[in-house]
Parts: C-alpha cells; sequence; structure tokens
C-alpha cells in the first residue's frame, strides 16, 4: 500500500511541477513586459511571494477556512450516532492516529469531503442530505473514500495545487484587469520605442497576455488530472477497507441522481467533494474539464469487481471498463491474497419518498442547531427552537401539558451526584426526541439511534435507552 500510494504520489509531484513551471514562467513575462527584459526576475519573485503567503494561509488555517466556506458544523454523537461509528470503524480499518473530527453541512444535496493537512487533524464533512438518502453500508462506503484521501495525503497535497493553481489565477486576472482597465500600456512601448526597444517589448507584452490567457488553462487542466487520478485510487482503496465494492456504487448512484444543488461549492473547493458539486452527469462536458472521472464510469468499476475487492481486483475491472491498464502500478498488485467481498451488513430498505426526504434532512438541521424534539403520548412530534423559554407547553392535538427540557448550567458536585446514579429513559417513537440529563444537559436520540444506552458528554453519565414496546 506505502509503494502504491509513493509511486502515485510522484507522478502527481510532476504534474504539480508543470503547475509551478507555469507560475514561474507567468511570473517572468508580466515582470518583463511591465519592466523590460530585466524585470523578469522581479515578476517570478513576486509571483512565488504570492503563492508562498496563501501556502502559508492554507496549510496552517486551509481545513478551517474550506469547512467555514462550505458551512459544515462540528456535531457530537448523540446528534448523529450511526455516522460517529462508522467513521470510527473506518479510522481503526484505515490505522489511523485520531478520530477525524465530524462534521454537517446544512444542504439537502448528498456529498461529502475531507480536509486537513495531516491524519492527526483531519476531518470528514457530509451533507444533511447524503445521511437521509444513504443505508450504513452506503455511508460507509462513502466514508471510506474520504478516509482514503486523508491515508493517501490527497488532502494536503490537493490544497496546496489548488493553491498553486489560485495563485495563477489571481496573477493573471490582475494582469488582465490592468491592462483594460488602464487602456493597455502603449505609453510604456512608447518610451522603449523612443531607447530603441518598442519592437521587442511589444512582442514581450503579446506573449505575455496569450499565456496570461492560458496559463489558468494549462494549470486547471494539470489540476484536474491530478484530482481525477485520485478519485479512482480512493475508490480502490475505499474497497479495500469496507470489502464491499456495492455499497460505494450504490452511493454514488444515489449521488448522481440527485438534482439537488450545493449552493455554497465553488471552483476551489469542488475536486474535494468526492462527486464534482459543479457538475451533473448529464450535462456534456469534456472529461478534461472536470475535476473528477463520470461517475457512470466509477460505478461500473465498482460493480465489476463481483470477485473479490483487492487492488488486483479493481485494476482488472478499471481495465475492462476503461481501456486503461496503468491506474495501479507493479507494486500495488503484488500482493494476490484474495479479499472477498463481504455480504451487505444491513437488508435493502423501502426508499424513502420526497416528502420523508425533505422531512428528514429539516430535522437533521434542527438537531445541529439546537432545537427540541418532544413526543406527545398521542402520537404528534412536536419542535421546540432553542430561543424558547417556557418550561411547558401544551400539545395542539390533545392538549396534555408536556415538560420541555431546559439545559442549564450544572456545577461539578452536581455533574458528579449525576453520574453517580443510573438513569433511564422510556423512547416513545422511532424518530428524533429529546431529553435532559441530570446535570442540566440536553440529549438527542436521532431516528439512527439503535443503542441501548448513550452517554452525555457533559458529566459523563450513562443513560440506558429502552423502548415503550418493551417496557
Amino acid at each position: 500500500m506505502w509503494e502504491l500510494i509513493q509511486q502515485n504520489r510522484r507522478k502527481s509531484l510532476v504534474l504539480f511541477f508543470l503547475m509551478g513551471c507555469c507560475l514561474v514562467l507567468l511570473g517572468y513575462l508580466l515582470g518583463a513586459s511591465y519592466l523590460g527584459p530585466n524585470g523578469g526576475m522581479i515578476g517570478i519573485s513576486l509571483a512565488l511571494i504570492i503563492w508562498l503567503i496563501l501556502s502559508l494561509i492554507s496549510f496552517f488555517a486551509g481545513d478551517s477556512i474550506v469547512l467555514g466556506i462550505s458551512g459544515a458544523q462540528e456535531i457530537t454523537p448523540d446528534i448523529h450516532p450511526q455516522l460517529f461509528n462508522v467513521v470510527e470503524e473506518m479510522k481503526i480499518a484505515a490505522s489511523l492516529p485520531a478520530m477525524p473530527k465530524v462534521y454537517i453541512i446544512d444542504s439537502a444535496a448528498p456529498n461529502a469531503f475531507a480536509t486537513g493537512r495531516k491524519p492527526e487533524t483531519c476531518a470528514i464533512a457530509v451533507t444533511a442530505g447524503l445521511l437521509a438518502r444513504l443505508n450504513r453500508d452506503e455511508l460507509q462506503g462513502v466514508v471510506a473514500h474520504e478516509t482514503s484521501h486523508v491515508v493517501n495525503r490527497d488532502v494536503l497535497f490537493m490544497t496546496f495545487a489548488g493553491i498553486m493553481l489560485g495563485s495563477i489565477v489571481l496573477i493573471s486576472e490582475v494582469f488582465l484587469r490592468g491592462l483594460w482597465y488602464s487602456g493597455g500600456s502603449s505609453r510604456r512601448y512608447r518610451s522603449s520605442s523612443d531607447r530603441g526597444g518598442g519592437q521587442g517589448a511589444a512582442i514581450i507584452a503579446i506573449v505575455a497576455i496569450i499565456f496570461a490567457i492560458l496559463a489558468p488553462i494549462l494549470a486547471q487542466l494539470l489540476y484536474f488530472a491530478i484530482s481525477r487520478r485520485r478519485e479512482y485510487l480512493a475508490d480502490a482503496s475505499a474497497v479495500r477497507l469496507t470489502r464491499y465494492p456495492e455499497g460505494l456504487a450504490s452511493a454514488l448512484a444515489k449521488i448522481a441522481d440527485s438534482d439537488e444543488q450545493l449552493p455554497r461549492a465553488n471552483k476551489v473547493t469542488a475536486p474535494l467533494y468526492i462527486v464534482n458539486p459543479l457538475k451533473r452527469e448529464g450535462e456534456k462536458l469534456s472529461d478534461w474539464t472536470s475535476t473528477h472521472p463520470p461517475i457512470s464510469e466509477r460505478i461500473k468499476i465498482l460493480r465489476g469487481m463481483a470477485q473479490g475487492a483487492g487492488y488486483l481486483d479493481y485494476q482488472q475491472s478499471f481495465s475492462h471498463v476503461t481501456g486503461n491498464a496503468t491506474l495501479i502500478p507493479a507494486s500495488g498488485l503484488k500482493d494476490t491474497a484474495a479479499v472477498p467481498v463481504r455480504i451487505a451488513s444491513s437488508k435493502s430498505a423501502v426508499e424513502p419518498s420526497e416528502k420523508s426526504l425533505k422531512r428528514g434532512v429539516g430535522d437533521l438541521v434542527r438537531a445541529m442547531n439546537g432545537f427540541l424534539f418532544l413526543t406527545c403520548a398521542c402520537g404528534l412530534k412536536i419542535k421546540i427552537p432553542p430561543d424558547f423559554k417556557q418550561s411547558s407547553l401544551p400539545c395542539p392535538r390533545c392538549r396534555r401539558e408536556l415538560q420541555v427540557p431546559t439545559a442549564e448550567l450544572a456545577t461539578v458536585a452536581v455533574g458528579i451526584e449525576a453520574a453517580s446514579t443510573e438513569a433511564t429513559y422510556v423512547r416513545k417513537s422511532d424518530g428524533w426526541e429529546s431529553f435532559q440529563c441530570a446535570c442540566g444537559k440536553n440529549l438527542q436520540l436521532s431516528p439512527a439511534f439503535k443503542g441501548s444506552k448513550i452517554v452525555c458528554n457533559s458529566c459523563g453519565k450513562s443513560t440506558t435507552i429502552v423502548s415503550s414496546e418493551t417496557k
């Protein structure tokens, strides 16, 4: 596995070096066009300084910036215990040194991405729409794909490649807009002509303008080439982690079928997502202009792995579907031991209706934003906003008086006392429910919660969850 990652990294470094050549050449031409032939080194220096500043910002705060731009909110296990359980499974399977932080994005569009400059500080973000649509096996496939990006060091490399692309685009835009608003640089060319160098200056300026237009396009093609190859490898690595190709294939199919848009995604963050959020599968765009391989192709490769879940099985399916035999190097195919495909861990459930999907996304977002969920004895589910000040309210249907959990700051003594006693909560439905721990902390039970106990993050108290049917 390590040799496979190293060889893939070396090939990506070649593309990264070519992007660097574009940046240096662009800086030289723009410096020479403004300051004459002797200004080329000044242009190169300024281009490298811009890239260095942006890289430092990205290295030390890039993950926070990406998560903030994407509208991701960090959540606790009580919001979605199944997601935390799956992330923990993949953390163990991939031998990550630390548990990734878990984020949810308030969007109905199904998608996910990973970020973080190193495995010790990584994070995995999924959309509310993804959680509402996928079963456990499918969610495991998506999380395994993003975990593979972390293990393969794709996140850090793609971040720096994106910063270099951004530097090239920024320098080109400043130069071209400067020419537009200044009406060209004829005054400079006239002064050069007076010194006898007007023709050479004009040629350099023309070449600089052409390259300023073409450099961002060329750099973006190289960037896409890096991104697309790493998506295939992440798919192959995800299958090795889960040993269930159909889970990821089915998840990709559901994501492709969705017509929901991800409004906070942009050209910088798009390559980080498991599926390009800016392009739908049905759009007729060239493969060269996409950050990701075609979804239909990725699904065919995964579903062609019926005999095994190893790298050799993925390579054979990849070659059969694409006709390309060079994805996984020979070093990654030396292990010919069979990796059997496991059976599904969850039965195929009835697909939720569009109405229930929207309700599920809405309830998850409300839980993230501190809403409380009460279920009356008559069966009515009530959603209470976090700024509700009353301690009780009547049920709109049966008029029963319901007590509203109100979290308050607890003292250390109360926390210790609460942790030393046993508590039981009788669950009234299989939907969202809220109750209050003895220490005053509000606890949430999601529809995905299937455990028998929940632990309060505030005081450490364990509460036993009992279904009303078994009580």
